[in-house]
């Protein structure tokens, strides 16, 4: 098993994003570096593998800086979505268009839409029926930087007959390799240890 780095300054972004870093971890490091530390975990991580590869301070994205638009004049399938969306009665009625009546702004959707600028009303279409589809077969999504929360329910999608305990040891094996931190069967070896 590889050790993991110590967070300082001798890393690059490439071998920092290949390691789980608690978000405290995180803080501390941007306060001692002289970064924001304002964001979420991923916003932070984003952050700092930019200060590692170029040694340049990133500011943090500031929610009153965004510009929210009321979009195209006409909304059409080829248009693109716009940056700050905002919810409108003029998006509602597109949506309806193209989706049925039972259309709805939930929040996964929102946020899908929000974090979208650039692709195209079409696109979020798609998107809109596969978050419902997903929604609907009880398989919630989890945001990324709920690592913990998604591995230990994949963990269990996989191992019904496991403990608590034993999901935790394989995540805590996980999270001490590098790569990605996603369940896989082969991290059933931690309960092997």
């Amino acid at each position: 098993m590889n050790e993991r780095p110590v967070l300082d300054k001798s890393l690059d972004g490439e071998t920092f994003r290949k390691w789980y870093w608690l978000k405290e971890e995180l803080v501390m490091f941007c306060r001692e570096n002289g970064l924001p530390a304002s964001g979420g975990k991923t916003e932070l991580a984003e952050r700092i593998a930019h200060f590692l590869d170029t040694g340049e301070v990133k500011p943090a994205a500031s929610k009153q800086g965004r510009k929210a638009t009321s979009g195209p004049e006409v909304i059409t399938l080829d248009s693109l979505i716009e940056p700050g969306f905002v919810c409108s009665e003029k998006h509602r009625a597109f949506f309806k268009e193209q989706i049925g009546s039972s259309f709805s702004f939930n929040v996964a959707f929102q946020k899908w839409l929000k974090s979208n600028a650039g692709r195209t009303y079409a696109e979020a279409v798609a998107a809109y029926h596969a978050i419902k589809a997903e929604a609907g077969s009880g398989k919630k999504m989890i945001d990324r930087q709920f690592e913990y929360n998604t591995y230990i329910r994949d963990f269990f999608a996989s191992n019904s007959g496991r403990s608590l305990d034993d999901a935790i040891r394989c995540w805590k094996y996980k999270k001490s390799l590098p790569g990605h931190n996603r369940y896989e069967d082969s991290d059933l070896a931690a309960l092997d240890e």
